[in-house]
């Protein structure tokens, strides 16, 4: 008997202004979207953003690797989604990635996508393709492709926060434009003039980008420490 397969696709930090957005797929049979539904596999919004809920999500996202038929992603960085973002182009970037997992993928007799106005054009490549809002709540595949992407999006996040640990302390906010991440970009731009590398300069930056350029054009600062 042939085992039908159903690919769920999502994406993490597609808000964030630090760091790069992660795109998975996810292929599963229905014997393991049971068991991974069992195990606690749901929308990875609803674990929430500590760290215990970045420990909750490794744990299911390496439980989901041993239990999907496949499992793949695609790690857009930051160059590629300010080149986007300058085009108003960033759903274009996020349809691209998508249909290069779906290339990638095992046969499958569905696919999912969450986001219906996002992913809704690759139905006329993919006859059955079904974008979906909130599909991540629905369907176990999505919702494991939602903890895989996040997961990774935590992993990449963490490696930023370990780089600056010593010269600027622990970095929180999770990349988003949030008070915490506003004052960490805007230390790093009194310090060297220039936005750090793992900011997106597409983004909004209050104040922050003006005063990089003031400092540059100023005074000559030495460059950020490489290590």
């Amino acid at each position: 008997m042939t085992v039908q397969l159903v690919l769920g696709i999502d994406e993490a930090g597609r808000g964030p202004g630090l760091g790069p957005m992660v795109l998975a797929a996810v292929a599963l049979d229905e014997a393991s979207a049971s068991f991974l539904a069992e195990a606690g596999v749901r929308d990875s919004k609803a674990f929430g953003s500590s760290a215990a809920s970045q420990q909750t999500r490794a744990r299911l996202a390496g439980l989901i690797r041993t239990r999907a038929a496949w499992v793949s992603e695609e790690i857009c960085g930051v160059a590629d989604v300010d080149a986007y973002v300058a085009r108003g182009a960033l759903n274009q970037l996020e349809r691209e990635r998508a249909r290069l997992l779906i290339l990638r993928a095992p046969a499958c007799a569905r696919i999912i996508a969450d986001g219906r106005t996002l992913f809704l054009t690759l139905t006329a490549e993919f006859a059955h393709l079904e974008a979906r809002d909130r599909a991540e709540s629905i369907h176990v595949a999505v919702a494991a492709a939602s903890i895989c992407a996040k997961a990774r999006r935590d992993a990449l996040f963490a490696a930023i926060a370990s780089h600056y640990q010593d010269d600027f302390g622990t970095l929180r906010g999770g990349g988003y434009v949030n008070s915490a991440t506003r004052a960490f970009v805007a230390e790093y731009v009194r310090r060297h003039g220039v936005l750090p590398p793992e900011a997106r300069t597409s983004w909004p930056w209050p104040g922050i980008v003006d005063a990089a350029k003031d400092i540059s054009t100023t005074t000559a600062l030495p460059a950020p420490r490489v290590r």
